[in-house]
């Protein structure tokens, strides 16, 4: 910006843009499974939630897992050998364990690498051990045309 003070030009220079952190696109209206819970409650939930998977948190509150569709898809094959009409799986039996999470501070950017790097459809964000959202590589895809203005 330039700014014209008794005569003297004076150019001040650009604000550092505020950065665009995982926060800012994350869900917190979250949907979460039991390890409990009948891999038919979970297809029955994604279905009518339109969702593609979900955190699986304990008795306690803790982050336990994550089920998706694709997990889902190990019991609905199980099935299908066994001649069984329903899936009586559970959650436990088939959610991934060892879980990879991403602070809401990262910025959005470096979230977008870890979706690359790790092939994986959605990351549960902790904030001091507890789950405060998830973001999901679609919430990712839909905040970058949002930002064509923002300097990088």
């Amino acid at each position: 910006m330039v700014k014209s003070f008794q005569g003297v030009r004076v150019v001040e220079p650009k604000k550092a843009a505020a950065p665009i952190l995982v926060s800012d696109h994350m869900s917190t209206n979250l949907v979460t499974f039991r390890p409990e819970d009948s891999i038919d409650h979970v297809l029955d939930m994604l279905t009518k939630k339109k969702i593609s998977g979900a955190p699986v948190l304990d008795a306690n509150g803790n982050l336990a897992g994550i089920i998706s569709e694709v997990d889902c898809l190990k019991e609905i094959i199980k099935g299908k050998y066994s001649n069984t009409p329903t899936f009586p799986g559970t959650v436990a039996e088939h959610m991934t364990k060892n879980v990879m999470t991403l602070s809401p501070d990262l910025s959005l950017f470096d979230a977008a690498q870890k979706f690359l790097d790790n092939k994986i459809r959605r990351f549960p964000v902790m904030k001091d051990g507890k789950l405060v959202g998830q973001i999901s590589l679609s919430d990712v895809i839909r905040a970058f045309p949002k930002l064509k203005s923002t300097t990088w």
